[in-house]
């Protein structure tokens, strides 16, 4: 299937569609792809799109050129947008919008990570369901080298992958990680070469892509759920997502395509 654009390609966050799969550019290679507050705007338009789409079935985000996945916001913008408290305020409900529209996508979500993952760009990466990284990549929250504070989700986020310990010396001394730190940290699940990033990530989603997407969206609510505590958990949601699966019609094409000995055709139905 050829690839569809749905933005121009001038535009700083760029979106097509190829293969099932929908692609997401950070697109401000000048800046290492630092985001502003129009980019996070223009995230929430392009995750609505892919949502509406029945032929995605899984999203893939990353950052423009070879420098960087995100550097993080762009500073350049701070002394407007972040110079006193409301404004800060202001700036942390937009740009959380776009955060919480990745954060909240029904459908698999990877981030593509190379070079420079960092600040608000960590967090934009934590919203993934998984990341894959090159081997030349960096990881690391400098707030505290900017006197900002950092957002709850990201941390929240953050500390349930490395631990209380680490995300606090992380978030305490600004330092930096590499991808095979990162790695046996938590932060990512997979460290490939610069060369392999884009093919492993395309074999990865491909795969996810002509799998049936039921069982898939089942599983993501139920590791959502897993997630919450016990006492904020919805048991009725998982039971009738248990139903809505074996009622479906991919259930039966999977069953009758592995009793024929061929590749299923799911339709999400």
């Amino acid at each position: 299937m050829a690839s569809r654009p749905i933005t121009p390609p001038e535009d700083r966050v760029l979106a097509h569609k190829e293969n099932g799969v929908g692609w997401l550019t950070f697109n401000q290679p000048e800046r290492r792809n630092a985001m502003t507050l129009e980019m996070w705007e223009a995230v929430t338009a392009a995750v609505e799109d892919f949502s509406k789409d029945p032929d995605i079935r899984v999203v893939v985000m990353k950052g423009a050129g070879d420098k960087a996945f995100v550097s993080g916001g762009d500073i350049s913008q701070y002394k407007d947008n972040r110079a006193t408290a409301e404004a800060a305020a202001i700036y942390a409900a937009r740009s959380g919008a776009g955060r919480e529209s990745l954060a909240n996508l029904d459908k698999p979500l990877i981030a593509m990570i190379r070079g420079f993952c960092l600040g608000g760009g960590l967090g934009l990466a934590l919203t993934a369901d998984f990341r894959v990284a090159s081997t030349d990549s960096q990881f690391g929250i400098p707030a505290a080298r900017l006197g900002i504070a950092y957002a709850f989700e990201g941390l929240r986020t953050l500390v349930g992958l490395v631990g209380p310990g680490m995300a606090r010396k992380m978030m305490y001394t600004g330092d930096r990680y590499s991808a095979e730190t990162a790695l046996q940290m938590g932060i990512i699940e997979e460290v490939t070469t610069p060369d392999m990033l884009e093919a492993t990530v395309r074999q990865i989603a491909e795969q996810i892509a002509v799998n049936a997407p039921i069982s898939i969206h089942a599983s993501k609510q139920t590791i959502a759920q897993v997630l919450k505590d016990e006492s904020g958990r919805d048991m009725q949601l998982l039971a009738d997502i248990s139903r809505k699966a074996a009622d479906s019609n991919d259930f039966t094409e999977g069953r009758v395509a592995f009793m024929e000995k061929r590749p299923a055709v799911f339709t999400g139905i």
